[in-house]
């Protein structure tokens, strides 16, 4: 696959028809809608990079805007519709190795590991303390904790 580049517009005219309409807001308050053309290229490049979404250059619409409207294509599977229209089967190989990268993230915010055969992985089991001793809560020391304070 080549590095990424902006969709073209022979690319967006195949694309268009398989994203969801965003209906305008209703209320005249609040930011307008981001344009999704520009939103769909700020999503592009942080799958082709492999970047964060904080690192999104500024010419794309917010990270957050950007991270958000992924979230609900990917859950609907119009992303990976997309991908593949686009990109045919390296497409779909894009979204899949986003879809490990999205499991390793939530893998280590709750601090376990992926496992290679499927499984869930299993909390590490702390021994419980041998029958008739005390349970002693550690200590915590306040003066080193501040000391850089004084």
């Amino acid at each position: 696959m080549t590095p990424y580049r902006d969709l073209t517009d022979e690319e967006w005219l195949r694309v268009a028809p398989l994203l969801p309409e965003l209906r305008p807001r209703s209320e005249l308050r609040g930011r307008p809608l981001a344009n999704t053309r520009a939103v769909l290229n700020g999503v592009l490049w942080v799958m082709f990079s492999g970047a964060t979404w904080s690192a999104l250059p500024r010419k794309y619409p917010s990270y957050q805007t950007c991270h958000r409207r992924f979230k609900t294509w990917h859950q609907s599977g119009v992303l990976k519709r997309l991908l593949e229209q686009l990109f045919g089967t390296a497409g779909a190989d894009l979204c899949n190795s986003m879809e490990a990268r999205m499991r390793s993230h939530i893998a280590g915010q709750t601090g376990e590991l992926p496992v290679a055969d499927g499984t869930d992985p299993v909390a590490p089991v702390t021994p419980a303390p041998a029958p008739g001793t005390p349970v002693v809560a550690p200590v915590f020391n306040y003066a080193r904790a501040f000391k850089h304070a004084a």
